[in-house]
């Protein structure tokens, strides 16, 4: 049995529901709407959103339709994010397969996305679920703000390390905290509880993304190389920035020259990751992901000693030594 596997068995039940949940909420009378929203549910991912809300919910209670609207919430909000940022990046991939702005252009692909958008809030208001939309609504605004706060950030490649933690808490770990806080609003949870599981859902969110920026150093493929795909978009991840922190200001200057002018030179963009190892980067990355792991498990502590906390605790290793 595989990791994500173990992760599933304590709401194996639970996820095919929501799966059938999830595909009456996107079925539309509009032929070519019909056609867009089939390709998105047959490439779907891991699911790892939907896993942390109904986990959530099994481990506080017990699993019911409000929790089934918020996972179905929380994707329909997520995909949207993802058909638009497509858009934005010029994508035309997205898990190995062709995008909707690939196949179907940019105008049909921010159309599918705002359709997405509007289905999911259409869905809290039918349900009455106001309190789930006002936690959704609020992470989506501050993925908004992360996202530009990093494309200013990105023109002087001037990132410290504190605006980068805010921005990620931002761009990622804020969906993961809503993920988990609308699991336990789910179960009728207190306010106190919520506000725990909002913050054990950030802590692993922000862990994650340390992981992404990882990728970016790690050997792959068949020549073992690392994928430097960050570097090579001008992207200012933590081991970097790190580096960049410790070194002297003549190198510094010439590291972020070198990025500016030639980040799609394969010697080049090497000697930037040569450069990060020499300075540290890696491993302080590497320390910062245990550490804001350590803090999730330290909320788990607290909360009822059940299957789905265990599968709580395995998922936030997963996020820390998954290889993709």
């Amino acid at each position: 049995m595989n990791e994500l596997s173990q992760i599933r068995k304590p709401i194996e039940k639970e996820l095919k529901e929501f799966e059938h949940h999830f595909k009456k909420v996107l079925k539309s009378p509009a032929p070519l709407l019909d056609v867009l929203t089939n390709y998105i549910l047959r490439r779907k991912g891991k699911q790892i959103r939907p896993i942390f809300v109904l986990l959530t919910a099994s481990m506080l209670g017990e699993v019911n339709y409000s929790s089934y609207t918020a996972a179905s919430l929380i994707e329909l909000l997520h995909t949207a994010s993802l058909v638009h940022d497509d858009v934005v990046d010029d994508s035309y991939e997205r898990r190995g397969f062709f995008s909707i702005k690939a196949l179907w252009k940019s105008k049909i692909a921010v159309l599918v996305g705002d359709y997405l958008l509007a289905q999911g809030l259409l869905l809290s208001v039918e349900r009455k679920e106001y309190e789930l939309l006002e936690i959704v609504s609020e992470a989506v605004k501050k993925m908004s703000e992360g996202e530009l706060m990093q494309m200013r950030k990105a023109r002087k490649l001037d990132i410290t390390e504190k605006e980068y933690f805010e921005i990620i808490e931002k761009k990622t770990a804020a969906l993961i905290a809503s993920c988990t806080a609308c699991g336990a609003k789910s179960v009728d949870s207190s306010a106190e509880i919520i506000a725990k599981m909002k913050e054990f859902g950030k802590n692993v969110g922000i862990a994650f993304q340390i992981k992404d920026d990882l990728f970016d150093y790690n050997k792959s493929g068949k020549i073992g190389k690392p994928t430097a795909n960050d570097i090579k978009e001008k992207k200012m991840t933590l081991p970097l920035i790190f580096a960049l922190q410790q070194c002297p200001k003549q190198e510094k200057n010439k590291i972020i020259r070198l990025i500016r002018t030639q980040s799609k030179n394969g010697k080049k963009v090497d000697e930037v990751i040569e450069f990060v190892k020499k300075y540290g980067g890696i491993d302080h990355a590497q320390a910062e992901m245990e550490k804001y792991s350590e803090k999730a498990n330290a909320i788990l502590e607290e909360m009822p000693k059940n299957d789905s906390a265990t599968a709580l605790r395995l998922l936030v290793q997963y996020t820390i030594s998954r290889v993709k």
